[in-house]
């Protein structure tokens, strides 16, 4: 009786937040491949069944998820220097994607029309198309800056070595690469191995290459 009155009380402190933040917590610590709705449902110590009393299924549960992280994302103000705005967009979702790192599958591979992703799309539409560029030139742009953000930061979160052992990875490879077949590769890795380039890719980098590359036309606009 008294572990039927204990479920009963856990029941009752159930709420879509609070399923939603304990499988945001769950997929930052499994991964998101490993969340399901029973293994949501141990985590909250209740049984499975009680969880569809405040969500529908595991897909609104992503939803809520993923909108529960875009509200973090930095929207862009209509202001003239548009690429600083954007500057500050790209660093924001990084950020955000690197402290959630199973969220950036989740943006790329679904379709997310929660009210935050909504509106964090429609300012980003407005920062552009307010200084003079199309609407289709406004599509392009976030998309070339998205997939700069969702590339970088996948690769950042799954390569397989950290920055501080690129050196001497690149001095454990350097036997394997041919000389003779390869040599821009091999001098390339043996500037990494010798300590003459640290092998780093900035975030900025790509960034600018992107940025510094457009211009808008504040005459013609539609």
């Amino acid at each position: 009786m008294v572990t039927k009155k204990k479920d009963q009380k856990k029941r009752k402190t159930l709420s879509k937040d609070l399923l939603i933040q304990t499988a945001i917590q769950y997929a930052n610590r499994n991964g998101i491949d490993a969340l399901s709705m029973r293994n949501l449902a141990n985590s909250l110590g209740v049984e499975a069944m009680s969880l569809y009393n405040h969500i529908q299924n595991k897909e609104e549960l992503l939803d809520g998820m993923v909108e529960d992280c875009v509200k973090h994302f930095y929207k862009p103000k209509q202001e003239k220097d548009w690429k600083k705005e954007f500057k500050k967009r790209a660093n924001s979702v990084r950020e955000v994607l690197l402290n959630f790192p199973w969220l950036t599958v989740l943006l790329v591979a679904r379709v997310n029309i929660g009210e935050h992703m909504l509106k964090y799309f429609d300012q980003s539409l407005a920062c552009l198309v307010g200084v003079g560029f199309t609407y289709k030139q406004a599509d392009h742009i976030i998309n070339a800056v998205d997939s700069h953000i969702y590339g970088f930061t996948l690769q950042e979160l799954n390569f397989p070595f950290s920055p501080d052992e690129y050196a001497s990875k690149a001095k454990e490879y350097l036997p394997m690469i041919n000389a003779e077949h390869l040599p821009y590769f091999f001098h390339l890795s043996m500037e990494v191995a010798n300590g003459k380039y640290d092998g780093i890719h900035h975030f900025e980098f790509g960034l600018d290459l992107i940025l510094n590359g457009l211009n808008p036309n504040p005459k013609k606009r539609n």
